[in-house]
Parts: structure tokens; sequence; C-alpha cells
């Protein structure tokens, strides 16, 4: 078998459906990476969505294992949205992240890479394929990284030369030895800027993150944000771009390649107060397909409570009481009491004093007189 030619012709019929790089690595054990994870886990930076354990994350043979080679593919989506609607007073909106615009990445990812081993399958049949997508053990970034894809600038993420950071990533393994490629340079240099513009400081240094304070985690978190975050979260409805945002390389870059990324505006910016009373169904319609919909409604309406203190939405209050007196779940019922008393109206107020008197759960009830606590603050003012 002729390696060199297949991974030609691999590259050749990449690009025919819709992979914008792919780059070819060896799977060979991820040394360098095992001593960050075995920090991380050390420090309790990991996030607890990580999947396997440290040794199958780095060590491609445990996952398949005849392992020779590693194919890693870099698709890019758009950094800015067309006709991104306005929020007003009356009507505020919240955001989600980049990699959360259009069709959730996993599927069309996914697609590729099989379309990618059935092409690899029927050039040499007895080749054994593994595909992943960010769900999968092995990390995205190290294999991109060793593939040549991009390098790994200080805000942990990929950096590409032709597309920055604003890209998907996914991975095949395969028994074939394949030539691998060379990797990137870095090239962050001297310049801190993700560092610097961090709202919470999860970048603890140059290409360490403590996920624990990442705002891209904790958005998708299911329980009540620690205080210290609620202010940091913005409208934030799922995952944060500010280290991408700031970053140089990524700027002037904005790639619209690919349709299925394109954001519906009303959705990847929606209104607030709509998002409160959504059901199951409507939900589902509407966000389902979307990368930021895979925790369910729950943390997105919690952010959504928070969004609407940070703005201080008067005219959101009717309804934040309704889900405050309302709502079966705790978390939803205590974070709108404490964005009530953050929108500080007399009205918001009374509301959480009245519902303090039938209100069982001991969490929602500390939530309660947290919100009624920015009454004196106010008052001190």
């Amino acid at each position: 078998m002729d390696t060199a030619q297949l991974k030609q012709e691999i590259i050749d019929y990449s690009k025919k459906i819709g992979i914008d790089k792919i780059g070819f690595a060896s799977a060979d054990v991820f040394g360098e990476l095992k001593e960050r994870l075995r920090k991380q886990q050390e420090f309790g930076f990991q996030s607890g969505f990580e999947k396997g354990s440290i040794e199958e994350r780095t060590e491609p043979e445990r996952l398949l294992p005849k392992a020779k080679s590693i194919l890693s593919i870099a698709i890019a989506y758009p950094s800015r949205m067309k006709d991104a609607p306005k929020g007003t007073k009356e009507e505020r909106r919240g955001i989600f992240c980049r990699a959360s615009w259009g069709v959730d990445y996993h599927f069309v990812l996914r697609d590729r890479l099989e379309k990618l081993a059935a092409f690899i399958q029927e050039k040499v049949p007895d080749a054994e394929n593994k595909v992943m997508v960010d769900t999968g053990e092995l990390s995205d970034r190290a294999v991109a990284e060793r593939a040549g894809i991009g390098f790994s600038g200080k805000n942990t993420a990929i950096i590409t030369p032709e597309f920055g950071s604003f890209v998907y990533l996914g991975e095949l393994i395969t028994n074939i030895p394949f030539v691998p490629d060379e990797p990137v340079e870095d090239s962050c240099g001297d310049c801190t800027k993700c560092l610097d513009a961090c709202p919470t400081g999860a970048l603890v240094q140059g290409g360490q993150l403590n996920a624990q304070r990442c705002i891209a985690f904790l958005t998708q978190t299911k329980d009540f944000l620690p205080d210290e975050f609620r202010t940091k979260i913005g409208n934030r409805l799922y995952g944060c771009d500010t280290c991408q945002v700031v970053c140089p390389k990524n700027k002037g870059i904005d790639f619209h390649i690919h349709p299925e990324f394109e954001p519906e505006p009303e959705v990847a910016k929606p209104k607030l107060v709509p998002m409160l009373r959504i059901s199951n169904r409507e939900f589902k319609e509407t966000y389902g397909n979307m990368a930021g919909s895979w925790r369910g409604k729950k943390p997105l309406q919690r952010n959504a409570l928070i969004a609407l203190g940070h703005f201080k939405s008067e005219s959101a209050v009717e309804e934040m009481i309704a889900v405050m007196n309302n709502d079966p779940r705790p978390v939803i019922r205590g974070t709108a009491a404490w964005s009530l008393g953050k929108v500080g109206t007399d009205e918001a107020f009374a509301a959480i004093e009245q519902a303090m008197e039938k209100e069982p759960d001991e969490a929602v009830l500390f939530e309660m007189e947290k919100g009624l606590a920015f009454r004196e603050t106010a008052k001190a003012k």
C-alpha cells in the first residue's frame, strides 16, 4: 500500500466533503498532555464533563489497539452574526456563544468523519478506524496540535493560520501508518490579552485553564451559580467567547463557508422573558438542534434570570415573580428571587417577602434573603 498516495487522496476527498483543514499525526502516547491532565486533576481544575481516564485520554492504543495514526480535521464557523437583533429596555436578549450557532457541530463533524472513514475503508478494506468529536476520550486540541492544524494558544484554543480559533475539531484514529505532518509554531509570543480579559480569571496561566471558573463551563451547570460569578456572566446563556474575541490572531476572521453553521438570529440571540416560560416541547423545537441545548433548558433559564437581574429589567418583574412563585424547581425559584432583588423595585421586594412565607425549601429561602439584601445596599447608596 502506497500510504503517501493514499494520504493525498484523503486530503483531496476531505475538501470535497466540506472539511476545511486536515492533518495527520502519530498515535504515540501524549506524554506531555498526560502530565498536564494529572496537574489539572491535582489542582481541581477539571470540569467534570471529561470522558474516560487520563490513560484513555492520552493513549490512543487503548481506544484502537492497532492505532498507528490519527487524522485531525477542522471546520470553520462564523464569528459574526448577520442581521443580529438588538435588545431593548423592554425586551432584553441573551446570547449563545459562537460555537453553538447553527446546527450542533457534533452531528456535522461526525458525518464528515464517517464519510472519511468509509472512503478509507473502500481504499483499504482491512483498515480499522475510530471516529471521535468532542465527547470522545482523546483531546481534540492535543491531536490537532500534533497534526499541524494549529498551535495551542494561551487561551487553550487551537489557533489556525487560516481561520484563527473559530474552528470545530474532530479526529479519526486508524491502523494505517501515515507520515505525520509538522506541528505549527506557537506564535502567541508575549501577548496576554486573553489572560487579561478573562472575566473570572479562569486562565490561570498561558495554556492552563481552571474549568471550575470558566464561564463557558459555568453556564452549563445546573445548580445555583456561585455568587461571585453571577455578576460576571452578563447576558450569556451558553458559553463564552471573550478569550477568542480579544485574540489578535482572530482579528478580521469571519468565515461563512458552511450554511449549517449560520445562526438564526432570533435563536442565537433570543429574548430573555420568553425563555422563562418555554415548554419542553417548544424548547426542543426551537433549540434542540443547537450544541447549546445539550444540558436541557434549566441552565439556560437560570442564566436568563441572572441576565434579567444584570440588566435590572423592570419590564420583566411580573414574569420573574410568576417564576419565583410557581416554578417547581428550587434552583429556578431561588435564582428568580435573587434576580428580582437585583432589579430592586418595590414590587420585586414585596413579592420576595410574600413568597418567603410559603417557601418550603431552605436553599430557596437563602436566595430570597440575598435578594432582599439588595434593598439595604440600595439604601446605603
